[in-house]
């Protein structure tokens, strides 16, 4: 039987990878860690991070990232984050 893999828990769990992202305000560089659900450009432009679509859809998300961490990424959800 195959393993089931999930393309985006790479982005979740595990030792937090940086992204950098253009901020469409001004240009500036957004450095936005994997753990980060969302950044603040100097602009106050403010940049989100991807891994919250899997979040919202994804039936094994618990599982995939585990407690802690689906706990934190739903509760920012319930409190307004996208």
């Amino acid at each position: 039987m195959a393993e089931k893999f999930c393309p985006g828990a790479a982005n979740i769990s595990g030792t937090p990878t940086l992204k950098v992202k253009s901020c469409p305000g001004c240009g500036a560089e957004i450095e936005l860690f994997s753990s980060d659900l969302q950044r603040a450009c100097t602009c106050g432009f403010i940049a989100y991070n991807d891994i919250q679509s899997c979040i919202r859809w994804c039936k094994s998300a618990r599982e995939c990232v585990g407690d802690e961490m689906y706990e934190k990424l739903t509760g920012d959800l319930n409190r307004g984050s996208p």
